[in-house]
């Protein structure tokens, strides 16, 4: 892997481990995972709404995020910038818990802490945003409700996949059909040439 291309990925690892490391020793403390995670009403805590990207429920929450992050990360880091990298990252993150919480509101109070919903966009912007997979739509005769559509299946499916409990099931949703909107529209990409044909 080229540096250039893990350096986003590696800084994005560094940042879930030094906010590991602060949530373990608040834990020694006694300053719990709320200090870090999203909930309702936001206003409580809005710098929640960027640390629950970063933060985790535990080590082995953080292992499978790590290890997902680190195989999607780069192939989307080698299309981009760094900062564009990190603001799509920390923004559809944030979007994502920010559903889950809305969206769980029938079921209790709730609070959501993790990347999976970030690592569920990149995972859709890779799947969507590469030339193989702008050929096989150009080539399926489903049109832009098709389109839309079959990405919903595929974000329903990716999402029930990964079905557990604990797991914030709507930010992986919202994740990957934000990444896969992205990915249509190339919107990370640099060079002219990813521009899709019409």
């Amino acid at each position: 892997m080229k540096t250039h291309m893990a350096r986003p990925t590696l800084r994005t690892l560094a940042l879930f481990a030094a906010v590991f490391a602060v949530q373990t020793l608040g834990g020694v403390v006694g300053i719990g995972t709320g200090l870090f995670a999203l909930a309702l009403p936001l206003g409580d805590r809005p710098w929640t709404i960027v640390t629950s990207v970063y933060a985790h429920g535990g080590f082995t929450h953080l292992l499978a995020n790590a290890v997902a992050l680190a195989v999607v990360g780069p192939l989307v880091a080698r299309v981009t910038t760094p900062i564009r990298f990190h603001a799509f990252f920390l923004g559809t993150g944030a979007i994502a818990a920010i559903a889950q919480i809305f969206l769980t509101v029938p079921l209790g109070p709730t609070a959501v802490l993790g990347a999976s919903g970030a690592i569920f966009a990149l995972l859709g912007y890779t799947l969507v945003g590469n030339r193989a997979s702008e050929a096989v739509l150009a080539w399926l005769p489903i049109g832009r409700r098709g389109r839309l559509t079959l990405f919903a299946v595929v974000a329903a499916v990716l999402t029930l996949a990964t079905a557990a409990p604990g797991v914030a099931l709507v930010a992986h949703f919202v994740g990957f059909s934000l990444g896969a909107v992205a990915g249509r529209g190339r919107i990370l990409h640099t060079s002219r040439e990813a521009t899709p044909r019409q």
